[in-house]
C-alpha cells in the first residue's frame, strides 16, 4: 500500500514518515495489514533524507496543497492511506486569514475530494487542534463532546475540516478520522510562526546556549505532549477500527497541562550541568491574546479508553529531545 503524509517535511511529518519506514505495515482500505510500498511526502518545500528500506520507496514531492490537480496526482491508487498534516498555524493564520482559508480550508477539501474519488474507504488522518475550543461559554475542562467556539481563524479552519470529516465518513466517502491535538514539544530548529511556538523556545533556545525572551506570563497554561507520542498517537488513530471512533471522528489525542513556570522549572531539573541561555520574561500582547482564548485543561476521556499512548510528563519529553537533538 501507498501512504501519503502532507506536510511531509515537517517536523511530526518527517518524524512519522520515519517511524512508517520502522513499522513497515499498516491497516489498508481492505482491512487487512499490508506492507508499505511507497511514502510520499509532499509539502511546500523538499522533505530530507529518510533511512528508508529496500521495500519502502520515498517519494519527495514540492507543491501548493490548494493545487486540486496536484493534490489528485498524488492520490492515484485504492490502496492508500492519508496523513494529512499540511497547515498554517496559529498565528501565521491570525495574520493572513486568506493564506490560511487557501491552505487550511482548500487544501483539507482538496486532499478530502481526491481520497472520495478513488475506490474502497481510504483512511484519512487529519490533524486538528485544541484550538477548536474557546469563546466566553468554554468551560475550565474541555472535552470532545464540548462545544467549539474557536477564536482564531486557525482554529476555525480546523473546526470545519473536523466536520468535513465527519460528513465525507458518514458518506461512504472514505474512512476519516481527526487528531485534536495539544501544543507539540518539542520542535527542534527554529520559531515558526505559532502562537505556541515559545512553548518548544522555552526548552530548546536554553539548551543551546541561546538567551531567550518568554512572551507570556510565568502564569500562563498550556496543554502539551511530546513529539514521539504524538507520532505513536497519530498511527494509533489510523490503526483503531472505525467502529470504536464512532460518528464523532475527532478525539483529543493525550496531553497534560503545564504552566509557563512549569517548563522553566523541568528544563533546569533536566539539564543538570548544563551551561543553559537566559530566560527572561517579555509578554507579547499578540501571543498572551491568542493563548487566552485556548482551554485552560483538557480531559482525554476516549483516548485513554481506546489505549492512546502519552509521555510521562516534561523531564521524560526534555530527556529524549536532548538525546535525539542536543546530544553531550
Amino acid at each position: 500500500m501507498k501512504v501519503l503524509i502532507t506536510g511531509g517535511a515537517g517536523f511530526i511529518g518527517f518524524r512519522l514518515a520515519q517511524k512508517l519506514v520502522e513499522r513497515k505495515v499498516l491497516t489498508a482500505p481492505s482491512g487487512q495489514i499490508e506492507p508499505i510500498d511507497e511514502i510520499v511526502l509532499f509539502d511546500v518545500g523538499q522533505a530530507g533524507e529518510i533511512d528508508q528500506s529496500d521495500s519502502i520507496k520515498i517519494t519527495r514531492v514540492a507543491g501548493d496543497i490548494s493545487d486540486r490537480a496536484t493534490v489528485s496526482g498524488l492520490v492515484d491508487r485504492d490502496d492508500m492511506s492519508i496523513f494529512h498534516l499540511a497547515s498554517v498555524v496559529s498565528g501565521g493564520g491570525e495574520k493572513d486569514f486568506d493564506l490560511a482559508v487557501r491552505v487550511n480550508l482548500d487544501g483539507a477539501m482538496n486532499v478530502f475530494e481526491a481520497a472520495r474519488s478513488r475506490s474502497g474507504l481510504q483512511r484519512v488522518v487529519m490533524a486538528s487542534s485544541i484550538a477548536v475550543f474557546g469563546g466566553p461559554h468554554m468551560p475550565e475542562v474541555v472535552g470532545d463532546t464540548v462545544k467549539q467556539g474557536p477564536q482564531t481563524t486557525y482554529g476555525v479552519t480546523k473546526a470545519i475540516g473536523e466536520l468535513l470529516v465527519n460528513d465525507y465518513t458518514r458518506k461512504g466517502f472514505f474512512d476519516g478520522r481527526c487528531a485534536r491535538l495539544p501544543t507539540v514539544i518539542i520542535r527542534p530548529g527554529k520559531p515558526n510562526a505559532a502562537a505556541s511556538s515559545f512553548v518548544s523556545g522555552v526548552f530548546r533556545e536554553p539548551l543551546n546556549g541561546v538567551d531567550f525572551k518568554l512572551p507570556v506570563p510565568v502564569e500562563t497554561v498550556m496543554q502539551v505532549v511530546g513529539y514521539r507520542a504524538i507520532v505513536d498517537g497519530l498511527i494509533h488513530l489510523h490503526e483503531t477500527d472505525g467502529s470504536q471512533i464512532g460518528v464523532d471522528r475527532a478525539l483529543m489525542l493525550r496531553g497534560y497541562t503545564v504552566s509557563a513556570q512549569d517548563m522553566i522549572d523541568a528544563l533546569q531539573r533536566v539539564a543538570g550541568d548544563r551551561k543553559l541561555g537566559k530566560i527572561t520574561v517579555e509578554p507579547d500582547p499578540f501571543i498572551v491574546a491568542i493563548c487566552k482564548t485556548w482551554p485552560r485543561d483538557a480531559s482525554y476521556k476516549r483516548a485513554e479508553a481506546l489505549g492512546f499512548p502519552c509521555d510521562s510528563g516534561l523531564d521524560e519529553v526534555i530527556a529524549y529531545f536532548i538525546e535525539d537533538y542536543v546530544g553531550d
